[in-house]
């Protein structure tokens, strides 16, 4: 084998550095535990948006603690998926855009990137509505000036921070997920019913709950996310300095791949825990009490106020708060940078806005869009759980772009996703399939 070929796959593709190589250390070996820490963990607290919020407290409203074994059931499919994601950019050092331009003629890749955008665009329409909401709840006055407030320091932070100032503040942000946890704890959670709505399967075959389900599944598994974590990739490879992509320094993989997993799954693992706990908290505060159907976001926070007091509701307002301003840039920037890709224009969060026009444009436009959707009296309760639904319908074909891609020989090399990971990716792909199919025949029926 010689000097170019790499070292040998070995353990179903995974590489190892032959014995006696010296290995190219990236500086996130000499980190402690918090700095090996990143784009995983940042993209599954990100999952935990004011949408998902939206999705997992009207299901422990309506269905109580009944489909806790959904986050059982999505967490290794959404790691499965993610880590897929994340490899395809440190193995090749460009995005999801790029990898499919790569294998895929330009109009099968700009469908892609569109349904991305719809998505996107519907979702922080819906972010911004519920923030707005919230605040204007907490402190009064006008919540179009709020949604305006947040979308334009969101951006502004986006502009004028570099990445590697702007991803230290996106990690401190995801310790707002926390919130939720105090939520159930102030709670009176029957635990033996949490237990046993988490490791029993309970499926009712109608509308309401097969609509819930898959909104549950969209809001985890979304296509948003899959784009700004390999994005992140790429932009960790540009800020450090020993840092290149995988297959240009096959001796940085075992290092990599070991942060690779482990930031995946700890991130996405953070992600399903609290967002276990949003249907724990709504279930022993608003079914508990009769309150099923909860129309706002508004309406959610208030009801727990007299149920579980002033506390619940103060965790519960800053929790969208936090969770919303750590969404919004992942949100944005996913669809600039899947757009700055395809358009093969200069683009990262690194740059500054003159370095980079158009991606900051495309940033600009996708966040301006979402204001104004947000600022045309769509209710954000119902805003936010359809999001979901429109996240799970157009993530199948998404997903099966990553797949294709991650276990393409010729885009990854031997660094190719090994089968134990196919198996789950394309797990997760069949599963948010399903589901979609479920969600269009039962709403035929209905």
């Amino acid at each position: 084998m010689s000097a170019v070929d790499g070292p040998a796959p070995v353990n179903g593709g995974e590489v190892l550095v032959p014995s006696g190589a010296a290995r190219e250390e990236s500086p996130r070996d000499e980190q402690g535990f918090w700095g090996k820490l990143g784009p995983g963990l940042i993209t599954g607290a990100a999952d935990d948006d004011p949408s998902g919020i939206a999705t997992y407290t009207q299901a422990g409203a309506m269905f109580g603690y009944g489909l806790g074994w959904t986050l059982l059931l999505t967490y290794p499919l959404m790691v499965g998926i993610q880590l897929a994601s994340a490899r395809i950019g440190r193995t090749t050092g460009r995005g999801l855009t790029s990898a499919f331009a790569a294998l895929w003629p330009r109009p099968v890749v700009a469908v892609a990137v569109m349904l991305l955008l719809v998505a996107n665009i519907v979702n922080l329409a819906a972010d911004l509505g519920a923030m707005a909401e919230v605040t204007r709840l907490a402190i009064g006055g006008p919540e179009a000036l709020y949604a305006l407030a947040f979308g334009v320091v969101s951006l502004g932070m986006q502009a004028w921070l570099p990445y590697h100032r702007y991803v230290r503040i996106l990690k401190w942000l995801t310790l707002s997920l926390l919130a939720y946890v105090g939520v159930a704890m102030v709670a009176q959670v029957d635990w033996r019913a949490a237990f046993a709505g988490a490791f029993l399967l309970r499926i009712q075959w109608n509308t309401d709950a097969v609509k819930m389900v898959v909104a549950i599944l969209g809001t985890t598994i979304s296509p948003y996310l899959f784009f700004w974590q390999a994005a992140q990739e790429v932009e960790e490879i540009e800020r450090v300095d020993k840092d290149q992509p995988l297959k240009r320094a096959p001796r940085q993989a075992p290092s990599q791949l070991r942060r690779l997993r482990l930031d995946t799954w700890l991130g996405m693992g953070f992600s399903n825990v609290i967002a276990f706990f949003m249907i724990l908290a709504a279930a022993a505060t608003l079914h508990a009490n009769g309150k099923l159907d909860i129309e706002s976001t508004a309406q959610a926070a208030e009801a727990l106020r007299p149920v579980a007091g002033d506390a619940a509701f103060v965790l519960f307002a800053l929790g969208i708060l936090g969770t919303g301003l750590l969404a919004l840039p992942v949100l944005a920037g996913s669809a600039a940078y899947a757009c700055a890709e395809f358009l093969k224009v200069r683009r990262g969060l690194e740059k500054p806005p003159g370095a980079a026009p158009a991606f900051y444009a495309i940033l600009a436009a996708a966040m301006a869009c979402g204001m104004g959707i947000s600022l045309i009296g769509i209710d954000p309760m119902k805003a936010l759980v359809w999001a979901a639904v429109i996240n799970s319908l157009m993530s199948v074909p998404i997903m099966i772009g990553v797949m294709l891609a991650a276990s393409s020989r010729r885009l990854m090399g031997e660094l190719m996703l090994p089968p134990g990971w196919r198996v789950l990716g394309w797990a997760a792909t069949a599963a948010m399939a399903a589901a979609s199919v479920a969600f269009v025949v039962t709403s035929l029926a209905s």
